[in-house]
């Protein structure tokens, strides 16, 4: 059984090919484990194939394979949404268990550390599970609500592929989240958030506080963005006959009167322009057209 599927979480009712029930038999090795009637050598043995012993043990590893699975699928760490699953596994619910757990024990560490009487550490999470988390997801139990957690990772990993961050607006997706609706709330609930928060925005996003001003302006700002980047989708138009940008060029606007030009990402600009068409206003989708924009 371990060759076949890599370890000894048999079902009770598990049969072999040849007839021979693995998953009772290595329950009776649990139970004569527990009872302390199992040789020492036949324990070495089943612990070389990684054999847990107790059921408990058991569903804590099945939730932490699956929420590995997971976060290696999803590629946002252990911020996964309370419905999400893995192969049917609940993850979503195991995770978030697990982080009121770890809350729990928490609560328990300043208790004593206070002096004041504990009942009992029943709920909390053990030291050892915590960093097996961790190990997984160093931020997989942040203070603020784990969907914030995962919007903050989908905006990094976005600024990082060379995205920009403010070219993003309300209804523009990525990765299942809302991502320009996100954006736009930090900007403007800024003094909401924690420190430790506002210091991610501003020093991993380079995100900021909007002002009164900077608000009534942001949408302005946005066309105005679109006419630079348009510009130099023309330039590039004119000088080259099409608009197959290479993702990573820069195109470098003509300056005013001999000054100096302006650099432009405008193979990221088009790219982010062909995956929002659903979402662009029909002249925006029109003025592409005219330069031969390819959407697919």
């Amino acid at each position: 059984y371990h060759g076949e599927h890599g370890d000894l979480r048999v079902p009770y009712g598990h049969v072999d090919a040849e007839g021979f029930p693995v998953g009772r038999w290595v329950a009776e090795q649990r139970r004569a484990h527990g009872a302390g009637r199992l040789p020492g050598g036949r324990v070495a043995e089943l612990e070389a194939l990684g054999m847990v012993w107790s059921h408990t043990d058991v569903a804590w590893q099945e939730g932490l394979e699956a929420a590995h699975r997971w976060a290696d699928q999803h590629g946002v760490g252990l911020a996964a949404p309370a419905d999400a699953v893995w192969r049917g596994y609940p993850v979503g619910v195991w995770l978030k268990n697990q982080r009121a757990a770890a809350r729990t024990a928490d609560q328990i560490t300043r208790r004593l550390e206070a002096g004041l009487p504990v009942d009992g550490h029943a709920g909390a999470l053990t030291k050892e599970r915590r960093e097996q988390l961790e190990e997984i997801d160093p931020a997989w139990c942040p203070a603020w609500p784990i969907s914030w957690q995962r919007a903050f990772v989908l905006a990094r990993q976005w600024r990082e592929a060379g995205g920009d961050l403010a070219e993003i607006t309300p209804g523009q997706t990525v990765g299942g989240e809302d991502l320009g609706r996100w954006i736009r709330a930090q900007h403007t609930g800024w003094d909401k958030l924690a420190a430790a928060q506002q210091w991610m925005l501003e020093h991993v996003l380079g995100l900021d506080p909007d002002s009164e001003e900077k608000q009534g302006s942001r949408r302005t700002s946005h066309a105005d963005k679109f006419a630079t980047n348009l510009a130099a989708a023309r330039q590039y138009h004119a000088r080259e006959g099409h608009l197959r940008v290479p993702r990573k060029h820069i195109e470098t606007l003509d300056g005013v009167d001999g000054g100096e030009g302006q650099a432009v990402k405008l193979g990221v600009w088009i790219s982010n322009q062909r995956s929002r068409r659903a979402k662009l206003p029909a002249e925006r989708v029109a003025a592409l057209d005219e330069l031969g924009m390819r959407w697919a």
